[in-house]
């Protein structure tokens, strides 16, 4: 194999100048393809941490009330117009008992129980619409990281503590040690100080959300020991769609996650994937037709210098390795350039961009990048090669 290396290594040094031209196409293309890969992957991970960082990865609730209709008489023919049923604040049904079971389910990280409900909350003439949100702290930080989005106070929720949104303190002009006063309805109303004030980055929370303790919060919502929802946090965060239909067949409750909640965005995030790949497929198409090209010319170049090789003894085989041994080598070394100028790209976007995410660098990118160089290049080369390798030693003598 030495010998078709080193006869490899004299054409391309003799074809210098075509050679630097394709080195440097193939880097090109190999740092674009690190360097979408890695900005497009590093869009998504800082997506898919700000949506989930204010939703659990599966919602378990109560399943939805139905109509029970009585079944008509023998013989009788029945039209039925039906409403759906209005959905009043229900509990989970020995949640205690599903929350052991959610606990001991392989696969799960986290399980918080949470009583949720609507409420006005007032202060002085200013009246606002909230979301009552009651937790066990301790579970619930394990679930959503919102000791991470406070942003005046602290997060503490016992003793008639509360903690609101900004963009909800703005609006009621509230600051921590402020008080609010809830109305939950039929005289259930309770006065709490603003311990802290959190920001999680969507307007619609931040503008509704209150959360108290989770023994306040049923008191307030007429659920005594009851709970509405049921947050979980699985440990594959794209299997989030099989654990919950795994919860469904075991629990029969309503069990929703992130992506069924954010369907848009699992298709937005789809639609990413596929355009970074087809972006590395063109890429690939293009560093393979520079190397085809480059060959082809080479094999004209050299067909004398061919046929005196064939005449010497050099093997149809042997010939045949010396311009996929090309290929490869053009491949390697551009996409060793390319993937050294990709990763000079990342750094400079980390460094020097508008830190709006920061790009990671996945450990297997540049070996994927460079093998896909590589391989083009030698399947570039298949056809130049085996033109090369089927010239007839005398005819290509002749060549002038």
């Amino acid at each position: 194999m030495w010998i078709e290396t080193t006869i490899a290594m004299r054409f391309l040094r003799q074809g210098r100048g075509q050679s630097l031209l394709i080195l440097f196409g193939i880097a090109v293309g190999v740092s674009v393809i690190v360097f979408v890969t890695a900005l497009i992957s590093g869009l998504q991970s800082n997506i898919i941490e700000r949506t989930l960082g204010t939703q659990a990865h599966i919602r378990v609730e109560a399943p939805d009330e139905v109509n029970r209709i009585a079944p008509a008489p023998p013989g009788t023919l029945q039209l039925v117009l039906e409403d759906r049923r209005a959905q009043v604040l229900r509990t989970i049904v020995n949640w205690p008992q599903v929350g052991d079971v959610l606990d001991r389910l392989p696969g799960i990280t986290a399980v918080s129980p949470v009583a949720s409900g609507p409420a006005f909350g007032r202060r002085g003439e200013a009246v606002e619409s909230v979301a009552l949100v009651g937790v066990d702290l301790s579970r619930y930080l394990r679930v959503i990281p919102l000791d991470r989005n406070m942003v005046e106070g602290r997060l503490d929720l016992g003793a008639g503590n509360a903690v609101i949104g900004r963009q909800l303190a703005r609006d009621l002009g509230l600051r921590t040690g402020g008080k609010l006063r809830i109305d939950a309805g039929k005289g259930r109303e309770a006065i709490v100080n603003i311990a802290g004030i959190f920001e999680l980055g969507v307007r619609e929370l931040d503008a509704r959300y209150v959360y108290l303790d989770l023994k306040q919060a049923q008191s307030l919502l007429a659920l005594p020991g009851g709970i509405t929802v049921i947050d979980v946090t699985v440990a594959d965060l794209f299997g989030a769609d099989r654990s919950a239909a795994r919860i469904r067949g075991l629990t029969g409750l309503k069990a929703e996650s992130w992506m069924e909640t954010n369907a848009q965005l699992m298709n937005a995030l789809s639609s990413q994937s596929m355009s970074t790949r087809m972006i590395s497929v063109f890429v690939a198409m293009s560093v393979a037709l520079g190397i085809a090209s480059v060959l082809a010319v080479s094999v004209t170049q050299r067909t004398r210098e061919i046929g005196i090789l064939r005449a010497m003894g050099t093997r149809r085989g042997q010939m045949l390795r010396v311009f996929l041994v090309q290929g490869a080598v053009l491949g390697l070394v551009g996409s060793l350039i390319g993937a050294l100028a990709g990763l000079g790209l990342v750094g400079a976007f980390n460094t020097f961009g508008p830190k709006l995410f920061y790009i990671p660098l996945p450990p297997a990118l540049i070996p994927a990048a460079m093998a896909l160089a590589t391989v083009a290049g030698v399947v570039a080369a298949a056809v130049p090669a085996s033109r090369a390798a089927r010239l007839d030693p005398v005819e290509a003598i002749r060549h002038a």
